[in-house]
């Protein structure tokens, strides 16, 4: 066994025996499904990073992460594994969340999967992305797990929400921490101050004898003992008994391609350089490429982030054609979204005006620049609620379906600017905005 790279090595549960288990490959994510044709819980496997240049493989094809689905989906659940960009560096984090969004989009799309009970699970580097979801809790998110978590962001790499400031903040959303008491010192420490955040809001399980990568480095019955928990946590925080699905259902549309979007800047200047000592997934013993397997893949770029479908709408006169016949008195959900908005920026209350949009909000201005996220959001908007200069006239509102297109006039810069603002609405955040002159 030592002769193989650590991510190589195998699981520590044996999941060859029992029950078939179906796996089929959709772009960058791995299905892994349960015998019968229940709908059913779903759990999201997301792998860390970075990884060493010379890697073999992508995380969906490592063992451990094979060895966590295919448990998962013998006890029921359909599980999925995402290859994301995390593994190139830590300066794609926000490349990555934008991938793990578009993997939970279509997971819950996917015809066996009850969309309204996902868990979230993070390991190692992706315990970085699991703050805004600690942060925003969606209604179907039924819990979050993180093994062995990153959790404070190193120098160089632009901030998420950091977990430990937003742990606890939802009381009914279970949390399980798996920590390795042979944990290396710059993640030990970060992962104290989250227990210490989260008191009585934490399930914890600790693996004493265990190092970062347990579950493939130290086949121990400590290691095993430790993973069984972990996954029953899951499937038991999935909740109620799986019902049955028509074939073909898809209660969530799938997400479709779309191009890079560019950001903006944060205020704040960053070190040039990224550190990227932390190889987080990969212990240190590795051995050259022509021991590894020879099937093993070669890592590839993953593709960029995928938008909802029904994020795409058509230029402005057609749109308010569309539109005209279709809207009634009576607000929508997502009009009563956007309200709220609207109230936290009229009182120039900050954190709740952030607090109605998705963790990875896209915003669209009028001049072609585009931003996504609350960090980038909270950039932009504190000197503006600051200053109190926060207003905004609505003079009409048009609604359908998950969108609010609105004829406004901005009065935020001193002067009037008349324009259209087009938000569209989703699990009871804004997901993305579009501002027309």
């Amino acid at each position: 066994m030592t002769d193989l790279p650590g991510y190589l090595r195998p699981f520590v549960l044996g999941v060859l025996d029992g029950p078939e288990v179906r796996v089929d490959r959709l772009g960058e994510i791995d299905f892994y499904r349960p015998v019968g044709s229940a709908r059913t819980g779903a759990i999201l496997f997301v792998h860390g990073g970075p990884a060493p240049a010379d890697l073999q493989a992508t995380p969906r094809d490592w063992p451990v992460y094979k060895g966590y689905a295919t448990a998962a989906a013998r006890r029921g659940a359909v599980a999925a594994v995402v290859d994301h960009s995390l593994i190139r560096g830590l300066d794609q984090l926000s490349s990555a969340a934008d991938e793990v969004e578009a993997a939970i989009g279509v997971l819950r799309s996917d015809p066996r999967v009850d969309p309204d009970r996902v868990v979230l699970w993070f390991f190692s580097g992706a315990g970085l992305l699991a703050g805004e979801w600690l942060d925003s809790r969606p209604d179907w998110l039924r819990g979050v797990a993180l093994t062995y978590p990153l959790l404070a962001t190193p120098p160089g790499v632009d901030d998420l929400v950091n977990a430990a400031e937003v742990i606890g903040k939802h009381k009914d959303l279970p949390v399980l921490l798996t920590r390795a008491g042979l944990e290396r010192a710059e993640l030990a420490g970060p992962v104290a101050e989250f227990v210490s955040a989260g008191g009585t809001a934490l399930d914890i399980i600790d693996v004493p004898k265990g190092h970062h990568g347990f579950d493939m480095l130290d086949h121990t019955e400590e290691s095993r003992a430790a993973v069984t928990k972990a996954l029953d946590w899951a499937i038991a925080h999935l909740g109620e008994e799986p019902g049955t699905a028509a074939q073909g259902d898809l209660l969530v549309p799938p997400p479709k391609a779309r191009t890079a979007t560019t950001r903006r800047t944060p205020a704040k200047p960053k070190p040039e350089q990224v550190k990227e000592e932390l190889t987080l997934d990969i212990p240190t013993e590795t051995v050259p490429a022509t021991t590894a397997p020879a099937a093993a893949a070669v890592v590839a770029p993953a593709p960029a982030a995928a938008a909802p479908a029904s994020a795409q709408l058509p230029e402005t006169p057609e749109l308010l054609s569309a539109l005209t016949s279709s809207f009634g008195p009576a607000e929508t959900p997502a009009a009563r979204v956007v309200g709220r908005e609207h109230s936290a920026y009229a009182a120039h209350d900050l954190e709740a005006f952030l607090a109605m949009y998705s963790p990875t909000a896209r915003i669209s201005f009028a001049d072609g620049t585009e931003m996504k996220g609350r960090r980038f959001l909270r950039e932009l908007y504190q000197p503006l609620f600051e200053a109190g200069r926060c207003k905004t006239e609505v003079v009409q509102k048009l609604m359908v379906g998950e969108w609010v297109v609105e004829h406004q006039v901005a009065h935020d810069s001193g002067q009037p600017v008349a324009r259209l603002g087009l938000y569209r609405v989703s699990e009871g955040l804004i997901m993305d905005v579009e501002f027309r002159s």
